[in-house]
């Protein structure tokens, strides 16, 4: 194996995307991505079941895009890595099934990863980045998480800050929007009728942010009542036989989401002493979030470090980084005695490591 410059397959099946990553090294080769979504806007969101049968026909198709768009074979590869978690259990076992079947077929080690710790590993893929400096804080904003992170090294020391205690940002756009009636998915929705309305116009709550929350929650975050307000206000209007002002709304929540992420990772770069604040995940699209993080972060003296938007969505590059990360750093292959783990806590960078040999 090459430890230095490992060729290395990831397979990304959390949620809703196929995702199959190669890289050498630090180096990006490809990252295809197969979405279902599609197939889940109709229901206004993903359903498991769907997103699992999705992955199963996407994944020969997707890693054989993936192998011909790098001109590599399989034959060519030093490990293949897979995400065993968290995520949808039903979407990673899947990809947990296809990564163990491919790594046994071709006498590849196999390396499972953390989902979470992907998204920091995104970030080395970035070929015009200066090199990723430790520690740093990490906030990571998707669908399904919302996550505030210490990173005193990648491969070794991911520490959790907080995390979301209901909804997840992205999971509340999506219902925001669905209250607003605009389409799934949310986030996009929201930030095209948020242009034209006034961030100001109505003060929705920000959650766990309150001085009473400090002791127990500074790091956490809470959008279900957030949600909530959005609709108590809007029956209030139809109520009283107003319209409802749809880019006001949008703008107003956008502000309240994008305040209290950007306010939380801030505080945690302040206390802990770190300059640093990489931003990952699919809601890093959102272009409101990135503008104030900036603004703010460059106010405060915080530098702010965004990976591609190609690879801040679920993907398998991603993966792919981590594991060859970890071959760099001496780390031995994953045993075949893991599955998929839809809550594997963040701290649990690779799952089921081997040990050295005698």
């Amino acid at each position: 194996m090459n430890r230095e410059e490992p060729l290395v397959l990831g397979i990304e099946t959390s949620c809703d995307e196929t995702g199959i990553g190669i890289v050498r090294g630090r180096t990006l080769l490809s990252n295809t991505i197969a979405s279902s979504m599609d197939e889940h806007a109709r229901f206004g969101g993903v359903v498991p079941e769907v997103a699992a049968r999705a992955h199963l026909e996407a994944l020969q198709p997707a890693i054989e895009a993936a192998l011909a768009e790098s001109g590599v074979a399989l034959a060519d590869l030093d490990a293949v890595a897979v995400t065993s978690g968290p995520g949808l259990a039903g979407a990673l076992m899947v990809g947990v099934g296809a990564a163990k079947a491919l790594a046994v077929a071709l006498g590849t080690p196999l390396y499972a990863v953390n989902h979470l710790v992907g998204h920091i590993a995104a970030d080395l893929l970035d070929a015009d980045a200066e090199p990723l400096e430790y520690p740093t804080v990490a906030l990571l904003v998707s669908g399904g998480h919302t996550s505030l992170l210490l990173v005193r090294d990648l491969t070794s020391d991911v520490e959790l800050l907080g995390e979301t205690v209901d909804d997840a940002a992205g999971e509340a756009f999506d219902k925001v929007a669905r209250i607003l009636g605009l389409p799934y998915p949310g986030g996009p929705e929201i930030d095209r009728a948020a242009a034209s309305g006034d961030p100001r116009a109505i003060r929705f709550p920000r959650g766990l942010s309150r001085a009473s929350d400090m002791d127990r929650h500074r790091y956490d975050f809470s959008f279900s009542g957030l949600k909530t307000a959005v609709a108590r206000w809007i029956e209030h209007q139809e109520a009283a036989g107003e319209p409802v002002p749809v880019a006001d709304v949008a703008a107003s929540f956008r502000e309240a989401v994008v305040d209290v992420l950007v306010t939380k990772a801030l505080d945690a770069c302040v206390r802990h002493g770190v300059p640093r604040l990489l931003l990952g995940g699919g809601v890093i699209a959102n272009r409101r979030l990135r503008e104030v993080a900036l603004e703010r972060a460059d106010a405060a003296g915080v530098a702010v470090r965004i990976p591609p938007l190609s690879l801040c969505t679920d993907n398998g590059a991603m993966i792919a980084a981590l594991a060859a990360e970890l071959i760099r750093a001496g780390g031995q292959p994953s045993t075949l005695a893991f599955g998929a783990d839809s809550t594997l806590p963040v701290t649990e960078i690779q799952v089921a490591a081997g040990s050295e040999p005698a």
